[in-house]
């Protein structure tokens, strides 16, 4: 290489290198923003990456290296990993029966009606199995960071909605490889067949190795050296994900059972601590590149397609969480809070996106993900933060004002009391006392009903 060309090569990586610092900077900027307004970072790193687009031509930089699409595979692998890490094993088995109707019956319904719904687009039989998994499968990632911000960890609601996760997890993994198979190209069912028995039979042993052999996995992890401790998991993340992408089930599925078997070891927590900050990183750029690749002269074309995805996923959620509140004997403001938020859709839908651009499926599935997930992760927050009013309305409760409190002795009553207490006291003094003694005890009778009662609701 001469030295005008490897001169010309770091200009060109400087260039790159101040141009993605630049869109780095913008998505912190836009983010304290949708704070404001209780966005979660997905739909603002993918409005960002939308922005910068080389179909927009809106961004004052140009950018169009390939350099962040590798980042964003880590993202893609660290954003799956991470989900296996929080995979509560112990939550899933010890409630199996209750979490697997709850969580199948959520399934079936949002499945079965995307599938429905993917048929009615004509895009073709493969395109609608996508659509299904688009429309089907909540984001685990919104969710989570959702109820940590409404600070509705506590909510009786809130294990009911993390069991519903655990299923989509399990279920996801199942889902991707017979999609992969599907996606595949292969004509021959006896291949099919193939591929999918060497998916399965990953799977099952990832997830007997997650059940049983944690305590022989952790010995793998004895080391005091963090940089070491680092490298290790983040190597064996990339490498599951290259090895789930070479047997059939997806680099995200690799990565998600590797994560599944970590999580189940002694260093589980410390590994969910490093992680975590890594996965944030790296998922910014996922996110981020997806937006990069969206093309708004697309959208008219999956617009109304994306409007009614958009209603059923919000009716279907609705009803589905009333369901689920009902199997847990919850109330119906409990449903509305688990509806609003488990209808929030992100990483998975995007992942499908990728996977159908990949095996050469319907363009029109990229600009409708992109901008249902748009649709989705923005509303959804929102309708979240705003599920109490939302009951209100649907119940029609009117919020008691909050007025302040009168002493529970006025003026003529503390005459009373002192005259009561004189020496002697009059009759009538005295059974006026005895009157108002009586009314304060029925005022707090009423008062702990009405507490119980509020206490019911929720």
């Amino acid at each position: 290489m001469s030295f005008a060309a490897a001169a010309a090569e770091h200009t060109s990586l400087g260039t790159d290198l101040i141009v993605l610092g630049t869109l780095l900077i913008v998505a912190y900027i836009f983010g304290r923003l949708g704070k404001l307004i209780g966005l979660p970072a997905i739909p603002i790193y993918m409005i960002v990456g939308f922005l910068a687009s080389p179909n927009t031509g809106w961004f004052p930089l140009n950018f169009e290296s390939s350099y962040i699409e590798l980042i964003a595979v880590f993202g893609l692998i660290l954003l799956l990993f991470n989900l296996g890490l929080e995979f509560d094993q112990d939550e899933f088995f010890g409630n199996a029966g209750k979490l697997l109707i709850s969580g199948g019956s959520y399934l079936v319904l949002l499945m079965g009606a995307g599938l429905i719904f993917g048929f009615m687009l004509g895009w073709g039989t493969r395109e609608a199995l996508i659509v299904a998994g688009i429309i089907g499968t909540s984001s685990s990632a919104i969710v989570t960071k959702l109820l940590i911000e409404l600070n509705r960890l506590a909510n009786r609601e809130t294990p009911m909605i993390l069991g519903l996760m655990v299923v989509q997890d399990i279920f996801l993994a199942i889902y991707l490889a017979i999609v992969s198979a599907v996606l595949s190209g292969e004509t021959n069912p006896w291949l099919v067949a193939g591929r999918l028995a060497i998916a399965f039979t990953f799977l099952i042993a990832m997830f007997s190795i997650a059940r049983w052999g944690g305590s022989y996995v952790s010995r793998l992890f004895r080391t005091k050296d963090d940089e070491l401790f680092t490298i290790l998991f983040f190597g064996l993340a990339v490498l599951f994900g290259g090895l789930g992408e070479v047997l059939g089930v997806s680099d995200a599925i690799g990565a998600f059972l590797i994560g599944l078997v970590l999580g189940a070891t002694r260093y589980g927590t410390k590994i969910e601590h490093v992680a975590v900050p890594l996965r944030d990183v790296f998922g910014a750029f996922f996110f981020l590149n997806f937006g990069l690749t969206l093309d708004p002269t697309q959208f008219p074309l999956v617009f109304w397609p994306v409007v009614f995805a958009v209603t059923l996923t919000v009716v279907l959620n609705a009803i589905a969480g009333q369901f689920m509140a009902r199997l847990y004997g919850f109330s119906i403001q409990a449903g509305i809070n688990a509806a609003t938020i488990i209808m929030n859709r992100g990483e998975f839908a995007l992942i499908l996106a990728i996977l159908a651009l990949s095996a050469g499926l319907d363009e029109r599935l990229q600009p409708f993900a992109g901008l249902y997930v748009l649709i989705m992760s923005v509303m959804g927050p929102l309708l979240a933060s705003n599920s109490e009013k939302i009951g209100s309305v649907v119940l029609r409760r009117v919020e008691p004002h909050k007025t302040r409190r009168e002493a529970p002795l006025r003026t003529e009553e503390i005459a009373l009391v002192e005259a009561a207490t004189a020496d002697p006291p009059a009759r009538d003094t005295t059974r006026s006392v005895d009157r108002i003694i009586e009314q304060a005890m029925n005022q707090t009778d009423n008062t702990s009903h009405d507490r119980s009662k509020r206490d019911d609701d929720y």
